[in-house]
């Protein structure tokens, strides 16, 4: 069965970056498939695509390859414009561009991610370790997340209280007072949702819903809302990855090309480059033909693994670099 939008959805139901598309698609009512991938490389799937990003999720509409939440989110509410949870108002727009970099680039979900209690399984295992060193950059061992946690727990503590005596001061229901979850409620809740649901991750004597009953009911209105939502909505197809592969592969594009902008890089149209992530997963490197660049988006022209048949994948600018491939000199964006 072909996917509904031509949409295919690649992660892992634990992701917390995923969950903020699959919120998105839910709360949207908005049919797709997924394909259910490992958390951890390599992931054959997406290879046979010839994508090297390795972050999760990635998503396909048609030919179209779409690569980090941001540029997701940001095209699925282009595509879908009825009924779009984006604001409307410049500083309702404001808010919610500000929430984005605030959890994402502003340390919020970096800090969270070192409150995963020492104790659990999965760092235990030796290629899980692993494969988070190589896409953090950072150590994963237990003694070095143990030192860091006091820390952590203060930042996300000041972050727990900034959304308490804040944003949600005034006992709203939503962050933006809207009537029902909008889009900065997305951007806002997905690591505090994920610490909240991790038995272990928060310590009570200083995160809880005594000390931000605010923060702990709009995690709850939130949880509801969306598993209600997900209830009645379109339930996703679940594509085996050979279909998913073979779907994408003879689907059409979904975008008509763009054009290459004057930009500072000097790059230009059909020149050979490479683009990658600078802040996490910087080890992997898409390589391609120059097909578009603005000052939000780049897209590169690749050919799968398999078949060989053309795609175009998708990075958006913020913390990613372009570099003419085989240059020498490359440029933080």
């Amino acid at each position: 069965m072909a996917p509904h939008n031509d949409i295919v959805l690649f992660h892992y139901t634990y992701s917390p970056y995923a969950r903020r598309v699959t919120w998105y698609l839910a709360l949207r009512g908005i049919d797709y498939a997924q394909c259910l991938q490992p958390p951890t490389l390599p992931r054959q799937d997406l290879d046979a695509l010839g994508v090297k990003y390795r972050r999760i999720p990635v998503m396909s509409i048609g030919r179209d390859i779409y690569c980090d939440t941001r540029l997701i989110l940001e095209k699925l509410e282009a595509r879908f414009p009825d009924g779009a949870l984006g604001a409307t108002h410049p500083n309702q727009k404001a808010i919610e561009k500000l929430l984005e970099k605030w959890c994402i680039d502003g340390g919020v979900f970096n800090r969270a991610s070192q409150l995963i209690p020492p104790e659990t399984p999965l760092l235990n295992d030796p290629k899980f370790k692993k494969d988070r060193e190589d896409l953090s950059g950072r150590s994963w061992d237990k003694k070095n997340i143990t030192e860091m946690r006091p820390e952590a727990i203060s930042h996300i503590r000041d972050a727990f209280d900034f959304l308490e005596t804040g944003l949600l001061a005034d006992n709203r229901e939503w962050i933006l007072s809207t009537e029902k979850p909008s889009l900065a409620d997305i951007e806002a809740i997905w690591p505090f949702h994920w610490l909240v649901g991790m038995k272990g991750a928060l310590p009570p004597s200083f995160i809880s819903s005594k000390q931000f009953p605010k923060v702990f009911a709009w995690i709850d209105r939130f949880s509801k809302t969306t598993a209600s939502t997900k209830a009645s909505a379109p339930k996703p197809i679940t594509l085996k990855g050979a279909d998913a592969v073979e779907f994408v592969i003879h689907a059409e594009f979904s975008e008509p090309e763009g054009e290459v902008a004057e930009d500072p890089l000097g790059l230009k149209k059909g020149q050979d480059v490479e683009v990658w992530p600078v802040d996490s997963g910087f080890k992997n490197h898409d390589r391609g033909v120059l097909s578009a660049l603005d000052s939000k988006e780049v897209v590169i022209v690749t050919r799968t693994k398999s078949g060989g048949k053309e795609l175009r994948i998708h990075h958006p600018r913020t913390n990613f670099r372009i570099r003419a491939a085989g240059g020498k000199t490359e440029s933080k964006l």
